[in-house]
């Protein structure tokens, strides 16, 4: 806030800076909020107005910005979080892990006819296997994380566990089906959007999704290089609703014996930057956005 900001209370007296109270307060957590990227659904304004105080018209600005800045609620369209505004954090670099499926240990599934595809629950070649479970849908969207422009025309490779925390190509018992991996291009707004079913909790991992970004689709399935690698967390209240359906009882278990802060991936910050906006329900299926600066 600026020497010059003037607050104003209901009366419309002007309120001097010794006696600004809960109000100065208030701007200061949120500066602070915003300066670490996971400000809330709540704006400046409305933040203000339960305190009876009217910012004037030096802070609309500062309003604004928050609004722009602020962590979408949820929400069933998930195209909501994909308007470019502002900068934005880099989502963090995260291993592949074991099972990446992209020819950088063992099996390369991107050179495969069928991997372009956006409902990625079944297998495809020789076989026609359906993965069991929730369902969900993955919209990721794609910006420029010095600028906030949606990055359009990006190939997507996203990858996960199935409903027994099996990767295909890889577990036993899945190593000849090819479900849960596919490839898209960011459209204008700079998502993708994956049909799919909740992944499970696997022991020693906190629930989560793969992806790498490349320049274009034609670079991905030539497995050729990758503009980042990184990985969704699912948030803890979908993850203990999906697992008490059933096919997910091993994931019960699991998910008790972790945590995001101790969890060797999301542990550092606790995936600040890459938790998923959740909407839906087990009956309806959940849609898990997130918008990640690249």
């Amino acid at each position: 806030m600026t020497d010059d900001t003037r607050w104003i209370d209901q009366n419309g007296d002007v309120i001097d800076e010794d006696h600004r109270g809960l109000v100065y307060d208030v701007q200061t957590l949120i500066n602070r909020r915003r300066a670490l990227g996971i400000f809330g659904g709540l704006t400046l304004t409305s933040l203000l107005a339960a305190c009876g105080v009217t910012p004037t018209d030096a802070d609309a600005s500062t309003s604004a910005t928050a609004t722009a800045t602020a962590t979408p609620t949820p929400t069933s369209s998930p195209s909501a979080t994909a308007a470019a505004s502002e900068p934005l954090s880099e989502v963090p670099d995260e291993t592949g892990g074991p099972y990446p499926g992209d020819g950088s240990n063992g099996v390369n599934v991107l050179d495969d006819s069928g991997i372009v595809r956006s409902d990625i629950r079944t297998s495809f070649g020789s076989s026609t296997t359906v993965a069991a479970g929730v369902p969900l849908t993955i919209a990721l969207t794609v910006r420029d994380a010095a600028t906030g422009a949606a990055l359009v025309g990006k190939g997507v490779y996203l990858w996960h566990c199935d409903q027994s925390g099996r990767y295909s190509l890889y577990s036993n018992g899945a190593q000849n089906e090819n479900y849960l991996r596919g490839v898209q291009q960011t459209d204008a707004n700079g998502t993708v959007s994956f049909t799919s079913i909740y992944p499970a909790c696997y022991s020693g991992r906190w629930p989560h999704i793969h992806f790498e970004v490349y320049d274009d689709v034609a670079t991905a399935v030539a497995s050729g290089p990758i503009v980042k690698t990184s990985q969704i967390a699912l948030p803890d209240e979908a993850n203990a609703q999906v697992y008490a359906t059933s096919g997910y009882e091993q994931s019960v278990r699991n998910a008790s014996q972790i945590s995001l802060q101790s969890d060797n991936v999301f542990g550092d910050d606790g995936g600040i930057h890459q938790i998923a906006t959740m909407s839906g329900s087990v009956t309806a299926g959940y849609t898990a956005a997130l918008t990640i600066g690249v």
